[in-house]
């Protein structure tokens, strides 16, 4: 019998209706401005999609497993990589997230709809694996141990995060003058961290959060996959598509929430 994650964040954070969700990431894929060819006879798509996201609401110095067997979006299902999960609690290095606290946290569900979308028509399968609060060498750890998965061309990864939370609200509220507008400042700190990913250097990113802590809210997914790469035999290149604020701040008073997105490719 199935254990079921709800899709338990549509009706709120994005829409429940499967008809104007297909039609919104019709539009916003096509704005990403992925090129289509009606050349294209064939296509090479992975079986499985790892999702790494970072746990907002429950605290755990480790990494999680879902102990649903489908995740539900109102556009398709998504089933569980039972086997794969099977080889992750075989380590002994993961605990179990129960569904309460799997369908509380939305870092992981946000990927979903757009995985059911792009991999339509496609038996993928999913790995949620949900990012505690991690020391430097667990983070180092996990990396190594999913390393393997990185060098297995039908593996996909999808890590979770949004960049600079900035404002009282927040509890953060970095601003170097010298960038001018508060926003300016953001972004060149932002940056600053999307260069160090870029070259993928684990240990450069932990020195970058020790000193500015920038409110990444993903830094431990980040980590990790960053260790993948570093363990794996795999060359692997990363690349910063898009950057954008959620608003640009001008005061002490305001807030945003930074986003930035990234693609990582065979390195050939």
């Amino acid at each position: 019998m199935d254990r079921i994650r709800r899709a338990s964040h549509a009706g709120s954070w994005y829409t429940d209706n499967p008809k104007k969700l297909a039609e919104e990431l019709d539009g916003w894929i096509r704005a990403a401005g992925l090129p289509k060819s009606s050349d294209v006879r064939g296509v090479i798509a992975p079986s499985r999609v790892f999702v790494l996201g970072p746990s907002h609401h429950y605290y755990t110095p480790k990494c999680a497993l879902s102990t649903a067997t489908v995740y539900k979006t109102p556009i398709g299902d998504l089933p569980i990589d039972l086997e794969v999960i099977e080889e992750l609690k075989a380590t002994g290095k993961f605990e179990l997230m129960d569904l309460r606290v799997d369908e509380a946290e939305h870092s992981m569900e946000m990927h979903l709809p757009y995985l059911a979308k792009v991999f339509e028509g496609h038996p993928v399968k999913v790995v949620p694996i949900l990012v505690g609060a991690l020391s430097a060498e667990n983070e180092a750890m996990y990396g190594k141990l999913l390393a393997k998965y990185v060098d297995d061309p039908q593996n996909f990864f999808s890590v979770s995060s949004d960049f600079c939370h900035w404002g009282s609200r927040f509890n953060y509220m970095h601003y170097d003058k010298k960038y001018g507008a508060i926003h300016k400042s953001i972004e060149a700190l932002d940056k600053m961290g999307m260069d160090i990913i870029e070259t993928g250097d684990a240990d450069a990113f932990k020195e970058y959060l020790l000193e500015y802590d920038n409110t990444i809210c993903g830094r431990h997914p980040i980590s990790v996959f960053l260790h993948m790469l570093r363990n794996s035999s795999t060359r692997i290149k990363i690349k910063f598509l898009r950057y954008e604020q959620s608003s640009q701040c001008k005061t002490m008073r305001d807030s945003s929430v930074s986003y930035a997105s990234a693609a990582a490719e065979v390195d050939a």
